[in-house]
């Protein structure tokens, strides 16, 4: 019975390959110490078996047993033999096997299946997996698996037993940028005796850090300038309100929840009923924020705002008790928990320019819509009607009136437009964070920041505090933390002030009485 059980597994391993993986080999695998069993192991995946594979992932599933010293392969629902013993796989074991199958796969014809197989690879590479390393990087054909390939084979020099390989190898890996390669020289470099191997691998170290330093500075610029666009977003809206007419909108922040919210809905339409088209909800629910957050805003104006022009404090007070009914009936409707808005598809991910500096394309997208936003907001102000009412009447209210203006109808337009790029605002934070009814308590001060600081009723200087802000803000945390950098912009913000009441980028002229 033994011996036909054997028979057959010989022949099947012969069916797998040319190259039958030996019984004495297979038995030294599935039985022994574990360091003779990974031995063995590395013994049969330097000759690259193709036999190996299968074998393995039978031990793996439980169906090699070991009787009289000889490993045996149970085919698939067949019932082992009772006096056979089962191998122990012990974690070591599992963790060698894993590792040898990725080795393996290495040569599969798929590439995303030698893409998984480096990943795995990646931090389980050494001198005894040298030859399938070696013979993997001459068959490999994708440029990008074979860059990743010949950094993994450079990496395995580095456990070499020959001092001249560990000294070239490190040279080799001083062009990576990759963390975890300096982490591996550092690694190797607490062990190494060879003083000219240890110069090469220090050289190396170096030379990847600078190459990382560069990768972080331009992430935290990145990051910077992620946030000035936000800062941007939620602010040109407040720079039509506040800014062009003089209402201090404390609801402001609540008019970005109704964007979100918006947003969400609009989600939650497309899942209901469009679930095929859900990765284009977003250029639903643009519009739709926009125009329900200026509703919104036209409504304030109508009902309250338009009774307080010229009284900043009554404007105040007024629009923070609507902040606080809208915050409210938000709770009452959606509760009080974050509600999930996705991404769609072509926003999730990122660009990645190096290993540590990876752009997210949702980031990408709002820099590019906070942009579109800001021309778009410039040419309506500057060439069109509505913007030369808007001007005029912000500019001279009795005079615009005297020639015909409707400044009540043009302060709600105004008012509105200022709340719909608010929504807008809102539905691109949507895309980066949490929605819930505290989410404009988050930008509210900054933005009052922005347009304080860039000058009141200018976009030029709106636009240069949010992206400075933004880039100075996340300087500051990476030195002092979270907190200290808020408190180190207000206080700059005072002292500008105190120097430029008007502003960074006040407008100039002769002042009328």
């Amino acid at each position: 019975m033994i011996k036909r059980l054997l028979l057959g597994c010989l022949l099947a391993l012969s069916g797998w390959s040319a190259w039958a993986l030996s019984p004495e080999l297979a038995s030294r695998i599935a039985a022994g110490e574990s360091d003779d069993r990974v031995a063995a192991l590395q013994q049969a995946l330097a000759a690259g078996d193709a036999s190996l594979g299968p074998f393995l992932r039978a031990l793996q599933d439980g169906r090699v047993r070991v009787k009289a010293g000889q490993a045996v392969v149970i085919a698939e629902g067949a019932e082992p033999p009772a006096d056979a013993e089962e191998p122990l796989l012990n974690n070591r074991m599992r963790r060698e096997i894993e590792s040898a199958l990725a080795g393996l796969d290495l040569l599969s014809p798929d590439r995303d299946t030698r893409a998984k197989a480096l990943a795995t690879l990646r931090d389980d590479a050494d001198a005894s997996k040298l030859p399938l390393l070696e013979k993997a990087l001459s068959t490999e054909a994708d440029a990008k698996l074979r860059e990743q390939l010949h950094a993994l084979v450079a990496g395995a020099k580095l456990s070499s037993a020959d001092a001249a390989q560990r000294k070239a190898a490190a040279a080799e890996l001083s062009g990576s940028a990759d963390p975890a390669t300096r982490a591996l020289l550092l690694e190797k470099l607490a062990a190494e005796t060879d003083l000219a191997a240890k110069s090469a691998m220090q050289k190396a170290a170096a030379d990847i850090a600078d190459r990382l330093a560069w990768g972080e500075r331009a992430q935290l610029l990145f990051s910077g300038l992620s946030l000035g666009s936000v800062l941007l977003l939620v602010a040109l809206g407040l720079a039509i309100t506040y800014g062009l007419m003089g209402v201090i909108n404390m609801a402001h922040g609540e008019l970005l929840m109704v964007g979100a919210y918006a947003t969400y809905l609009v989600q939650q339409g497309f899942r209901a009923w469009a679930p095929a088209a859900f990765d284009y909800y977003l250029w639903l629910a643009l519009p739709a924020s926009f125009l329900v957050a200026a509703l919104v805003g036209a409504a304030m104006e109508r009902s309250v705002i338009r009774w307080l022009y010229g009284r900043p404090l009554e404007t105040l007070l007024a629009t923070w008790g609507i902040s606080l009914v809208l915050m409210q009936a938000v709770r009452t409707l959606f509760g009080a928990q974050n509600v999930a808005v996705e991404n769609p598809a072509w926003l999730s991910g990122g660009w990645a320019l190096l290993p540590n500096l990876t752009l997210p394309y949702n980031r990408l997208a709002i820099l590019v819509f906070a942009a579109l936003v800001l021309v778009g907001m410039g040419a309506l102000l500057a060439k069109t009607r509505l913007g030369l009412m808007v001007r005029g009447v912000t500019q001279n209210r009795r005079m615009a009136a005297c020639v015909g203006v409707n400044t009540a109808k043009v302060d709600t337009m105004a008012f509105a437009l200022g709340s719909g790029i608010a929504g807008l605002a809102g539905c691109a934070l949507s895309q980066i964070g949490n929605v819930g009814p505290d989410l404009g308590q988050s930008y509210i001060v900054d933005a009052f920041m922005v347009v304080v600081l860039g000058g009141v009723g200018q976009l030029a200087g709106t636009v240069y505090a949010g992206l400075g802000l933004g880039v100075l803000s996340k300087l500051l945390e990476g030195w002092q933390g979270a907190v200290l950098a808020k408190i180190a912009l207000l206080l700059l913000l005072v002292l500008v002030i105190q120097k430029k009441p008007q502003g960074l980028f006040a407008l100039k002229g002769r002042s009328v009485e």
